[in-house]
């Protein structure tokens, strides 16, 4: 495994997509500034709102004004951008919510769609989460070759299936990310338990990179950002 900085960027995403983009960009440029080589964002980092938003913005996987914009701000920096999850089309009336990896010149060198939908019930304000209601259920793992060694990528509700990263590390990763929208209830009873678990039972590192705050009325995410050397925090987000 290599040795190379990391940066965590984690966002209180709105439904503006314009003022998200910005925020990464200019977070972007001061990580690059910092000696970051690879980025990573979380969880609906582009757009944190509802089905016809998601469908308003989805693109193919490559193409495309919003990626194209992403591309840009990778390679305008020098570094490996990780977007923890953007809606692309799929079949069906459905998209996939994908984790997409830029490297350091801006090409598309990678994407997860993500396995695991949360359909739940939580205790809170929100209620029901239906994610299969935007989204359908990736099939492929995947891992990719970073200045960091080899990355298996997953969002958010994906961590709680062990097996998923058992199959990450039998095809090589070293370190695993976690990009999430954790919400507050879930994410203060289970976050840190989760991330620390698939990192021991993997002995690899794991980032975990979350949304935080209030995004609406009703919808509150946890947040606490944090990279895990083999079951030890190594750092974590006050909030």
């Amino acid at each position: 495994m290599s040795s190379a900085k990391v940066g965590l960027i984690q966002m209180c995403s709105s439904d503006d997509l314009e003022h998200n983009l910005s925020y990464i960009e200019q977070q972007v440029i001061e990580l690059a500034r910092d000696g970051c080589k690879l980025i990573v964002t979380p969880e609906n980092c582009l757009m944190f709102a509802d089905k016809d938003s998601y469908f308003a913005i989805a693109e193919p996987i490559g193409a495309g004004p919003i990626q194209k914009r992403l591309s840009e701000i990778a390679s305008q920096n020098g570094v490996w951008l990780v977007v923890g999850s953007f809606p692309t089309q799929a079949n069906e009336g459905k998209l996939y919510s994908s984790c997409l990896v830029f490297d350091d010149i801006g090409l598309l060198v990678s994407s997860y769609n993500k396995i695991h939908l949360f359909d739940v019930d939580v205790d809170d304000e929100h209620g029901s989460y239906r994610e299969s209601a935007t989204f359908a259920h990736g099939e492929e793992t995947c891992v990719v070759n970073t200045p960091v060694g080899r990355v298996g990528l997953s969002i958010c509700y994906d961590v709680r299936f062990a097996n998923l990263y058992r199959k990450l590390r039998l095809d090589g990763a070293e370190v695993m990310i976690v990009a999430a929208a954790f919400t507050a209830v879930t994410g203060e009873a289970h976050w840190e338990t989760l991330l620390r678990a698939r990192a021991i039972e993997n002995q690899v590192y794991v980032i975990g990179v979350g949304q935080c705050g209030y995004h609406t009325e009703s919808r509150q995410t946890w947040g606490h950002s944090m990279v895990i050397d083999l079951g030890e925090i190594r750092f974590v987000s006050q909030r």
